[in-house]
């Protein structure tokens, strides 16, 4: 719940301490990585207060996520804002990639929507900074639906391409009002969802993946690729999003377009070229309200006009 601190409207997080356990560790985690991340598309970390019993995290307060926002607009977003949020998103992975952080929990739940209609990554409980020596990354990350089928089959050797084909499921989910692989079972429904529409994978459409721990191909139905709009109809009516999104949807993880190289992409071209000015920092002062008005403006036009389709 939102409090007032100081006059400022902010976000607790509080976790209570079990004494015997001490402060858990995806709360140092995304504490010790949030201080050193200063950008206009991820939450801002003001402060952390650490008493006996808990252990709280100030975020500044932002009034939805992109969950609930899809809620409200069912059936798809207008493509103007879904190209507003997307691009946000992706320029927030562009910063914490270049600085070797994985986010690891790509979900709409974890996208905050201001009023102003800025989209910041939220949540880093799973984050892990790729600079900190680890042999294996633990395989139980990010929601199953978002998973990618090299995490989903027991991979632990991945890079921020396990990020990119979050993006992928979000951007199809933004576009068409439900969920691209929404699993009802296990990891075994997922992939098979997963394959019906990449085509089932072998060594030669996806180098190495006999080895994964959990490829057996006596298990899979063998499908052949599809188009993606045969999937996802309302991709064939957004110019260059098809083509974007498949870019993502890579079952070989080294395939999947990066966040910096997804920047550049035709889908983008139209944007208006004050968006492409938006420093990278947060701005101070009355830079703030420029970068708010140029993302906040085009939201705002755009959310009306969703209102009147």
């Amino acid at each position: 719940a939102p409090k007032l601190v100081n006059g400022k409207l902010v976000a607790l997080k509080v976790i209570r301490l079990q004494e015997e356990e001490g402060t858990p560790f995806t709360a140092i985690r995304e504490a010790s990585l949030l201080k050193g991340l200063k950008h206009s598309n991820i939450v801002l970390l003001h402060d952390i207060i650490h008493t006996k019993e808990t252990l709280t995290l100030v975020f500044e307060y932002v009034h939805t996520d992109l969950c609930q926002y899809m809620d409200r607009h069912p059936g798809g977003l207008h493509p103007d804002n879904v190209k507003l949020f997307l691009y946000q998103l992706l320029r927030g992975l562009s910063y914490i990639h270049q600085r070797y952080i994985l986010h690891r929990d790509l979900k709409p739940q974890n996208l905050l929507i201001s009023d102003t209609g800025e989209l910041k990554l939220a949540d880093f409980g799973l984050a892990r900074a790729k600079s900190v020596p680890s042999h294996t990354y633990s395989n139980e990350v990010v929601t199953l639906w978002y998973r990618p089928p090299d995490v989903l089959l027991g991979s632990t050797d991945y890079s921020t391409c396990l990020d990119m084909w979050g993006v992928g499921c979000i951007f199809i989910e933004m576009i068409q009002g439900v969920a691209a692989f929404p699993g009802m079972k296990d990891i075994q429904d997922q992939l098979e969802r997963i394959f019906l529409v990449l085509g089932t994978p072998c060594e030669d459409t996806w180098p190495g993946v006999h080895s994964l721990p959990h490829f057996k191909p006596d298990s899979f139905t063998v499908y052949s690729s599809k188009k993606l709009r045969q999937a996802w109809n309302k991709l064939g009516y957004v110019d260059h999003a098809e083509e974007l999104a498949s870019r993502f949807l890579q079952c070989f993880p080294k395939n999947r377009l990066s966040a910096q190289a997804a920047l550049q992409h035709e889908y983008f071209s139209q944007l208006p070229p004050r968006l492409w000015e938006i420093s990278d920092s947060i701005p101070d002062g009355p830079q703030l309200s420029t970068s708010r008005s140029a993302f906040g403006c085009l939201f705002h036009l755009t959310h009306l006009l969703s209102k009147n389709r």
